[in-house]
């Protein structure tokens, strides 16, 4: 017996508390409007130097189902803003983590 439902997950990534709405394309097909929590933190990188370098590493975190033939190529716009995605992680729960790049 799964832990959630996806009614449950589809209510964790609404646009009523966290998530925002966002328009994914795979590469050669139609959009489609997909609700997740999009999140754009700074990490430090260790270049090998004694300073660390510093960038943004936007990510969404949504239903698997929702983006189940998600691939690298694939575009993400959240907010106007145009991403590429770089890396598809399905953690196995009904949800995935979209690793995007900024276009």
């Amino acid at each position: 017996m799964a832990v959630e439902s996806a009614t449950d997950r589809a209510i964790f990534v609404g646009v009523d508390d966290f998530g925002v709405a966002a328009t994914y394309t795979p590469s050669g097909g139609s959009s489609s409007t997909v609700n997740g929590i999009f999140d754009n933190d700074f990490i430090e990188v260790d270049a090998g130097g004694g300073v660390g370098v510093s960038l943004q590493q936007p990510r969404f975190h949504c239903r698997t189902a929702d983006v189940s033939s998600a691939s690298e190529g694939d575009a993400l716009v959240v907010s106007g803003v145009n991403y590429t995605i770089r890396i598809v992680q399905d953690d196995g729960t009904g949800m995935t983590m979209l690793v995007m790049e900024k276009d």
